[in-house]
């Protein structure tokens, strides 16, 4: 980072957006498998909050890819940059007083930690959706498990390269066994518990 760099102060503030926005903000961040739900239950979650006239936007991770992060391949290297990137921004949108859903495979523990790391307490809620690979496989709404079978996208999360489980998770949702609806309820009811709405 360039030494002649400065952080800008701004007159409003984050207890200032939230104070407007009568709500808490922050991230929910959800990882999990190719295929398990996530930007489903994001989106479901978000638009239920929407209804309730609080401030709320969706991070995507194909979404994303099309412009913030489409300089990034699938390496390692690049998933990680992927990953911080999205917490940056995320983070900003907290500082905004927005609760932000981020929908990531995100598959680097440390990748995850980092980001919560990265804000204040009670700012991070990391949502585990824990969906086995034969399910996800199966599902393939994207076709991309036929794609890596035949070959055509190495690396690929959880069949030639790493996932690492969440291990302290503020929530975990097996989609295999209840409907993204029903996931859903359970984030929001988190939120109550957890003061933000």
């Amino acid at each position: 980072m360039s030494s002649n760099l400065t952080w800008h102060d701004t007159s409003v503030v984050k207890a200032d957006y939230r104070k407007k926005n009568n709500h808490s903000s922050g991230v929910i961040w959800l990882t999990g498998l190719s295929g398990s739900g996530k930007s489903t239950i994001a989106n479901i979650v978000n638009q239920k909050l929407h209804q309730k006239g609080l401030q709320t936007y969706v991070l995507d991770g194909d979404n994303v890819r099309h412009g913030l992060n489409k300089d990034l391949g699938f390496g390692e290297k690049d998933r990680q940059e992927n990953i911080r990137r999205i917490g940056e921004v995320a983070k900003l949108f907290a500082d905004s007083g927005t609760i932000v859903l981020a929908s990531f495979i995100s598959p680097f523990r440390s990748d995850r930690d980092q980001i919560r790391e990265s804000l204040e307490d009670n700012e991070f809620i990391e949502v585990y959706v824990n969906c086995p690979l034969k399910e996800c496989e199966q599902r393939d709404p994207k076709g991309i498990y036929k794609k890596v079978r035949n070959g055509e996208i190495p690396s690929f999360t959880g069949i030639d390269s790493p996932y690492e489980e969440p291990v302290n998770s503020e929530l975990v949702v097996h989609t295999d066994q209840e409907s993204e609806e029903a996931s859903a309820d359970q984030i929001i009811q988190l939120l109550k518990q957890k003061s933000w709405i």
